[in-house]
């Protein structure tokens, strides 16, 4: 069975209502475009998505931005966290015309990077994983002015809240600046939290 014929037995199967392309910006901020299913077929998972480029930075101008959104199937996965059903797909842009990578899709270069590296026989595998961090703020300030800017984040576990009188009271105890990292409770206080969130 094909990729985009496991898709459509998965929208069948779990009655997705929506399809979400996913695609990272040159940023490497996710973006989406979603679909409702009632428009998803597999020739339409075949011939990929049109999109307007102009509208993530750094891309294209007005007057050149079609773009296709070309998804890969493979990756599809149930969206938890939709409170309609949805399918998320992650996509490689094109260039509708040529229907060539895009030169500026980060998707697109990390292919390169690796076909680089076993052409030149640098390597032969490339390894990218993500730094997971989890942060939780009480307050967090900004301002961007004519004539100032200014940000100010507050956590009631900073270092610098040690002195400071709080209605439940302080435990006095706070982890330095960058010694947050895999403390257990008490030091971690928002352990049930962040359970609870994830």
């Amino acid at each position: 069975m094909s990729d985009t014929a496991k898709v459509m037995e998965l929208i069948r199967e779990h009655d997705v209502k929506f399809v979400d392309f996913r695609f990272t910006d040159p940023r490497g901020k996710w973006q989406h475009l979603a679909h409702h299913v009632r428009t998803i077929s597999e020739d339409f998972l075949n011939e990929g998505v049109m999109f307007d480029g102009s509208s993530i930075a750094g891309w294209k101008a007005i007057n050149e931005s079609d773009m296709m959104l070309v998804p890969d199937c493979s990756t599809a996965v149930l969206d938890p966290f939709a409170a309609q059903t949805s399918l998320i797909i992650f996509c490689d842009v094109h260039e509708p015309l040529s229907g060539q990578p895009y030169a500026r899709d980060p998707r697109s270069i990390a292919r390169k990077a690796e076909q680089y590296l076993a052409a030149t026989g640098i390597g032969d595998k490339a390894f990218f994983g993500p730094e997971a961090e989890f942060f939780i703020f009480d307050d967090v300030r900004f301002s961007c002015e004519m004539n100032r800017g200014m940000y100010k984040i507050d956590s009631e576990e900073g270092p610098y809240v040690s002195g400071r009188k709080f209605p439940d009271g302080n435990t006095g105890h706070r982890p330095p600046a960058k010694g947050g990292y895999f403390p257990v409770p008490p030091v971690d206080s928002l352990s049930d939290l962040r359970a609870e969130m994830l």
